[in-house]
């Protein structure tokens, strides 16, 4: 059960990376620094808007797999 849950978690993992790394740039916390742009307001649409939400999903299942593994 132990190997599944690692396997399980490696997995989420790697789809955890991509979908960080296909997410705009731009959009983060430049605009803290002044270097936002026009407008201070950003609205996720579309693809992007998916994989924000995919990200959250991905993450809660790696705090769930790990602690999960941690108690068996």
């Amino acid at each position: 059960m132990q190997n599944i849950l690692t396997i399980f978690q490696v997995i989420i993992s790697i789809g955890l990376i991509i979908t960080i790394l296909l997410q705009q740039r731009g959009a983060g916390g430049s605009g803290i620094f002044g270097a936002g742009g026009g407008s201070s307001y950003y609205t996720k649409r579309g693809f992007e808007k998916i994989l924000f939400i995919t990200s959250i999903v991905l993450a809660s299942l790696f705090v769930i797999t790990a602690f999960l593994n941690l108690l068996i």
